[in-house]
């Protein structure tokens, strides 16, 4: 496996996880690779978290603060977690014993933009990251690194970190060299230059990752799978959903807002999206691009077949299907994918100067269009905002979907007013549930109110928000967002004490 370690120097520094992870000492601020199951540490974290759990359990608490690129795999996120050995985290997970020792209040988490991350850093907000610990692929004669199968915060965390670990994992395909564009121009305010890239498919850096050789501490040789999750197929509410998008899609087609070949598609991760990316594949389209975050499987298949010129991202989030699809294929992939730091895929200017089509999903939206994307019930965290508000913000269109219900129906995705706001009102251009489509673009909030209750409601739902709405335009303090405060929150309590947002039946 040594052929991965060319460099003289690095090669001397090789060592076991457990001996890497000793160099890891309580309190520290620790800098992880990895961005959507897709490139992150696998041994070392894992021999950590054992050594974290012997010290807890004979008394010696023992935890340190953790940022990485965005959510990781039980290898990292998992095992630290089940240790309890994360006082901090950021800036995006889905772990779910994370999350719950989030929601117990066992740790602190940062949820943030994800383009916000490097640049945070760089500011000295989070303090010194004293280690780094970044999976990458090869490490050539120069000391240069080969990154994985995602970049995400890489470039920052090893330029940042007083120290550095590096894990090379063979399983990674050599192939992947190449297909990476890292761009070292960025600098701090006032300093700031523009980013000259006018294309998604522009390369304006270079394929490696640049680290000093003397601040490598250590070098652990791996070869251990990323989290390559088969995902679901896309469900008949997931159909409809996609259903709609793509007759408005091709009703701004027909109206010359959109060219023939759209504008670069951004998509978060999960069966809606993947069944919208599906739908495109299907709909005619040709020489469509996409800058965005993750390369997941429905994504890969519109490469696959043509219908998707390039595609750039940060990170790969792919099924084990996709997976022997992109190796048994890998030079043709690697001609028409770019990964780069997630400071450049997320990098507002460039999503706005590119017009991106957004698309994600929601937690829940109220029916003046704010969105709730983060917390169930107004407090407890789901997984994180990611890159969702740098694309909405900044976006062409901004599209937010999700089936009008959720629980079987015992929660409405629709509400009076959303418990947690994660995309304001002037953010959200339109909203899908599988009942309908609401095009927000131009009207007032009244307006936006009518067009949600009556497009995306769930019926069962349907009047208890027209009742709602009426009466607060006739009893509200304010009529430009009429708004009964007093009930506004009441479908979540409701939910809270009794499992259901239904209204009790009159008797």
């Amino acid at each position: 496996m040594s052929e991965r370690i060319r460099n003289e120097a690095l090669r001397e520094k090789r060592m076991s996880a457990e001996e890497a992870a000793a160099l890891i000492r309580p309190g520290m601020t620790v800098a992880m690779s990895g961005f959507t199951g897709a490139g992150y540490p696998k041994a070392v974290p894992k021999a950590l978290a054992a050594r974290i759990q012997q010290a807890n359990d004979s008394g010696d608490e023992f935890r340190i603060r953790v940022l990485t690129g965005a959510s990781t795999a039980p290898e990292l996120d998992g095992e630290l977690a089940r240790a309890r050995g994360i006082e901090l985290r950021l800036p995006y997970q889905s772990d779910p014993t994370l999350r719950a020792r989030i929601n117990e209040g066992e740790l602190e988490y940062i949820d943030m933009h994800l383009s916000h991350v490097a640049q945070h850093t760089w500011f000295g907000y989070f303090g010194n990251i004293d280690i780094a610990v970044v999976e990458v692929t090869d490490i050539d004669e120069e000391g240069r690194l080969v990154p994985s199968s995602s970049i995400g915060n890489n470039k920052t965390w090893l330029e940042q970190a007083g120290q550095v670990i590096l894990e090379v994992n063979r399983w990674q395909p050599a192939e992947l060299k190449g297909m990476h564009d890292v761009y070292y121009g960025t600098a701090l305010p006032p300093n700031r230059k523009p980013i000259p890239l006018l294309h998604p498919d522009d390369r304006i850096g270079e394929p490696y990752l640049r680290c000093d050789p003397a601040k490598v501490i250590a070098v652990v040789e791996v070869d251990a799978p990323d989290r390559n999750s088969p995902f679901a197929a896309p469900d008949a509410e997931s159909k409809q959903i996609a259903g709609h998008l793509l007759e408005f899609l091709a009703h701004e087609v027909r109206r010359g807002r959109l060219a023939k070949n759209l504008l670069p598609l951004q998509s978060g991760v999960g069966n809606i999206a993947n069944a919208v990316l599906d739908g495109l594949g299907g709909s005619g389209y040709r020489d469509l691009t996409a800058y965005t975050e993750v390369i997941q499987d429905a994504m890969l298949n519109l490469i696959g077949t043509g219908v998707l010129r390039m595609a750039s991202a940060t990170s790969f989030a792919l099924s084990p299907s996709g997976l022997s699809e992109f190796l048994s294929r890998v030079e043709y992939y690697r001609e028409r994918i770019v990964l780069r730091p997630q400071e450049i895929s997320n990098h507002p200017e460039l999503i706005r100067r590119l017009g991106c089509i957004a698309m994600n999903g929601m937690i829940e939206a109220d029916i003046y269009g704010n969105v709730n994307s983060t917390h169930v019930a107004g407090s407890r965290i789901m997984n994180g905002i990611g890159g969702s508000g740098d694309f909405a913000r900044n976006a062409y269109l901004s599209v937010f979907m999700a089936p009008s219900t959720a629980k079987d129906g015992a929660i409405s995705t629709i509400v009076p007013m959303a418990s947690h706001v994660d995309h304001t009102e002037h953010d959200v251009m339109v909203v899908v549930t599988e009942q309908g489509l609401a095009d927000l673009r131009g009207l007032s909030p009244k307006q936006r109110a009518r067009s949600i209750i009556a497009s995306c409601s769930h019926p069962a739902y349907r009047p208890a928000l027209q009742d709602y709405f009426d009466r607060a335009c006739r009893e509200s303090y304010g009529k430009h967002t009429p708004h009964l405060l007093g009930e506004a929150l009441s479908w979540h309590q409701r939910f809270i004490e009794s499992g259901t947002m239904r209204p009790p039946i009159a008797t």
